[in-house]
């Protein structure tokens, strides 16, 4: 007999495998989309970006900060209840097949992030003509990024 996780985290007992063989469900089933609010009192969130002697700030508009926000609950969510078959001493592989959506989950949010980066701050260092100190800054930042 083992213990299935449901969307709610609660767990029942039921026999054979985990969830009779199938990996778990999604993120998105696990931990229900949040509504978050965007902080620091206002409609978005600012970021400093650093280039020398150079600065400005990254802006998320409301409706991306909202979705960045709410995938971040969802894999926190989904990390709760990796940690759930863990203690419950579930087969490896099916932890591990819940590993690799939490890292597919991170992989698409970070995408979102970087589409955003290219969109808005590239985009305004070559309109301010400091391109090529934001691309050697995004380079830094995909050389820690990419294994």
């Amino acid at each position: 007999m083992t213990n299935t996780i449901r969307p709610e985290g609660h767990t029942s007992s039921s026999e054979g495998s985990l969830n009779g063989g199938n990996p778990l469900p999604a993120a998105p089933e696990l931990a229900p989309a949040l509504a978050v609010e965007p902080t620091h009192g206002s409609p978005a969130h600012p970021h400093d970006h650093s280039h020398g002697a150079h600065s400005h700030g990254h802006v998320h508009d409301p409706e991306s900060l909202r979705r960045i926000l709410n995938r971040f609950a969802r894999i926190e969510g989904h990390i709760r209840g990796i940690k759930a078959m863990i203690q419950d001493s579930r087969p490896c592989p099916d932890v591990l097949v819940q590993i690799a959506a939490v890292r597919g989950a991170l992989d698409r949010v970070a995408r979102i992030i970087l589409d955003e980066h290219l969109s808005e701050c590239v985009s305004r260092a070559a309109e301010e003509g400091n391109i090529e100190a934001e691309i050697e800054q995004l380079k830094a930042a995909l050389d820690r990024f990419l294994p």
